[in-house]
């Protein structure tokens, strides 16, 4: 498994139930990127807007991996507790955007959810 799986579960894992809940997609790189982004940015973000409860979506893209895989892209989706992720997750929009990311991504893509720790 990956340094950056590992750390990002063992966030997950050390994080009090309650909070704030993140959906976290990490998608490897594919063979075809301007291809993928077409679809990614033209059409799944779209759907993705459409989910209810979500707050907001952050993009990351890596330019470099230091180690492990090489991933292309991640996208973090906030909701404001667990609750309501899991009835955006059973929502006709979430069906619809997943059926859409199995079009391009499929094989590709991770999915994770957990929430934010603030490290001080």
């Amino acid at each position: 498994m990956p340094a950056a799986i590992r750390t990002i579960q063992a966030t997950i894992n050390r994080n009090p139930p309650g909070g704030k809940m993140k959906l976290v997609a990490l998608y490897k790189k594919p063979d075809d990127p301007a291809a993928f982004d077409e679809a990614y940015f033209n059409q799944h973000l779209p759907l993705i807007g459409t989910v209810p409860g979500l707050q907001k979506t952050v993009i990351t893209r890596f330019t470099r991996s230091l180690v492990g895989e090489d991933f292309y892209l991640m996208a973090e989706m906030y909701f404001v507790d667990e609750s309501a992720l899991k009835t955006a997750m059973k929502s006709p929009e979430m069906a619809a955007a997943g059926e859409n990311l199995n079009t391009f991504a499929s094989g590709l893509v991770m999915m994770l959810f957990g929430t934010e720790q603030k490290m001080e």
